[in-house]
């Protein structure tokens, strides 16, 4: 297995970040471990965000116990790790991460945690023509989780590396990965036909910054963020009275805000179109950057997306059980 390529992104003072990505590329361990795991169980893994930590619990079971280092309603994009970020990275026995720059903060610690570690990015098997890039900038836009068929890819990059780190295990990472991509196949038909349902003159989209690109492409909705790929780029008044103009022209009923991004450019949205005689309501709140939180069914990947794919599709008019695809929500209405 090969670690991804790193996509710099050399705008301003991201250099020093783009630097430090492509030496990771260099340094990351390739996944040809030079003896297999031969320590107890369960053995340690590291992870930095949630989306990533939930398919490692998934295809480990009890052979692995997961900690990941950034935690619900936390930014990664801005995100700068810790000293005990740093240590747990190093007390993991492998280390998985989302890649695509998302922890562009994290890339000097993942080039160093690389020499002791074997290392992963769960995106490494996406290929070029899959990736939606941001023209302004030539940055892979990373929230490919938006799109369950797209992180099915990350389930096998999981499997494939806990297989080659413990080799007396390998079966059980196959029968486990095998169970979590039936799920998420389930869950990837629940989003289609649910937001499929929405009328199609209201399959619009409006959220706080472009984190849901790929779920649009994937599913058949437009998608407007008043920020760009990262929250570290802001958003103008130009861009506002944009939206503003869409959401007046098109009648659109709802935005929706973000559990890691701040609401002030989404509220600006909805006073923009009230002056000008249109009523936009908040929608919901939406999971983006960051799962739920830790312990419920919203702090899993499946649940982030069930949440999300239920929320957007009955506040635009779609078709939608309360309690989401499972009946599990703890906002259902």
């Amino acid at each position: 297995m090969k670690t991804a390529i790193a996509r710099p992104f050399l705008n301003g003072n991201r250099l020093s970040t783009a630097i430090a990505l492509i030496l990771l590329t260099l340094l990351v361990f390739n996944g040809t471990a030079e003896a297999a795991y031969k320590g107890g169980y369960p053995y340690r893994i590291g992870a930095t965000v949630g989306m990533v930590g939930d398919i490692a619990k998934a295809v480990a079971g009890d052979k692995g116990e997961v900690t990941f280092v950034i935690g619900a309603g936390v930014d990664p994009h801005v995100y700068n790790p810790t000293r005990s970020d740093v240590a747990t990275l190093l007390k993991s026995d492998i280390i998985f991460y989302a890649g695509l720059l998302l922890e562009g903060q994290m890339a000097d610690v993942l080039v160093k945690v690389s020499r002791r570690r074997p290392v992963y990015a769960v995106t490494e098997l996406l290929q070029a023509d899959y990736l939606i890039h941001d023209p302004e900038t030539a940055h892979s836009d990373p929230h490919v989780w938006m799109d369950v068929s797209g992180w099915m890819k990350a389930v096998e990059v999981v499997r494939d590396a806990l297989a080659e780190f413990d080799p007396a295990n390998s079966t059980t990472y196959q029968s486990n990965a095998a169970a979590y991509l039936g799920q998420l196949k389930q869950l990837d038909a629940y989003a289609q036909q649910s937001i499929t349902s929405i009328p199609e003159n209201k399959r619009v989209l409006v959220t706080a910054h472009d984190a849901f690109t790929y779920m649009g492409r994937a599913y058949g909705i437009e998608v407007m963020g008043i920020q760009g790929l990262s929250t570290e780029s802001e958003a103008g008044l130009k861009d506002i009275n944009r939206i503003v103009d869409e959401l007046v022209r098109r009648q659109i009923p709802a935005v929706f805000v973000e559990s890691s991004v701040s609401d002030k450019n989404v509220k600006a949205l909805i006073e923009g179109t009230r002056s000008r005689g249109h009523s936009v309501t908040i929608g919901g709140e939406l999971f983006s950057d960051a799962m739920g939180p830790a312990g419920t069914y919203e702090g899993t990947y499946i649940g982030m997306i069930d949440h999300n794919v239920t929320v957007i599709t009955r506040a635009l008019g779609g078709q939608a059980p309360p309690a989401g695809m499972q009946g599990r929500l703890r906002h259902a209405e």
